[in-house]
């Protein structure tokens, strides 16, 4: 017999704080979901409050704690700002998710200064900030989760992969080093890796059925993914289970980049 009891120590996230950036929508608000019905106290961070309400009134109706904040996320100073409110709703936090992102791919001879650093802004140093300033307390308390959202552009360039892929491959690179400076101290930091996921921030494809039905067909499942793929994962990441787990990048993307 299978124990719940069991099972809860393993994946409960019960007592747990998160901060789920780019909570609102697509992986991001499919994460931060799964997080507060495992028991976490989430608060989501992201640009656009009516989406956040809707977001966090979801979750409160299913009996979670939630919360949200509103902030952008494109400057350092702002970054700032988010994290010390997001900390002052349920206290620091244990679990980090980086979720926010920005997609824009013009071919790499026509990336300016202006796409560039703006992909880098919110892709990379937000993620860099954020770590800086909960990490270290993560450490001191014994026990923390750092877990971004990362691409299969980190790894191969394909569809226009431009400053995008540029971004997500230091993202994953921050995970090895943040896994290198905390994870001694109970800090496990790793990324996910999605196949194609059809989310606001891969809009500019719903255009174009032909490369979406491609990607599907790339894949060992046959099919694209869709935010609720990243549930499970997450949740195990957020976990006691994912303890001896860090450093590493987890590809949900249903055999894509295997194929």
């Amino acid at each position: 017999m299978i124990s719940n009891n069991y099972l809860s120590e393993l994946f409960s996230s019960d007592g747990r704080v998160a901060i789920v950036t780019g909570g609102s929508s697509g992986i991001g608000r499919a994460v931060a979901g799964a997080l507060a019905r495992a028991g976490a106290s989430v608060v989501i961070v992201a640009r656009k409050e009516s989406a956040l309400t809707t977001a966090v009134d979801e979750l409160v109706a299913d009996g979670c704690r939630a919360a949200w904040v509103s902030a952008d996320l494109s400057t350092r100073d702002g970054v700032r700002a988010a994290a010390e409110r997001a900390a002052e709703v349920f206290g620091e936090p244990d679990i980090l998710v980086n979720s926010a992102g920005i997609n824009l791919r013009p071919p790499m001879g026509e990336v300016g200064d202006e796409v560039w650093d703006a992909t880098m802004a919110l892709n990379l140093e937000a993620p860099y900030v954020l770590g800086q300033r909960f990490g270290p307390g993560m450490a001191e308390r014994g026990f923390g989760r750092i877990i971004h959202i990362s691409s299969q552009q980190a790894h191969r360039a394909f569809v226009r992969s431009g400053a995008y892929g540029v971004s997500k491959g230091a993202l994953e690179s921050l995970a090895r080093s943040q896994a290198e400076a905390w994870s001694p101290y109970g800090v496990t930091c790793n990324t996910l890796v999605p196949g194609f996921v059809m989310t606001p921030l891969n809009a500019r494809l719903a255009s174009e059925p032909e490369t979406v039905a491609a990607l599907a067909a790339r894949t060992m499942i046959g099919r694209n993914g869709l935010a609720e793929d990243f549930a499970g994962a997450a949740v195990f990441l957020a976990g006691r289970a994912s303890g001896y787990v860090t450093g590493q990048a987890i590809f949900v993307d249903g055999g894509l980049s295997v194929h």
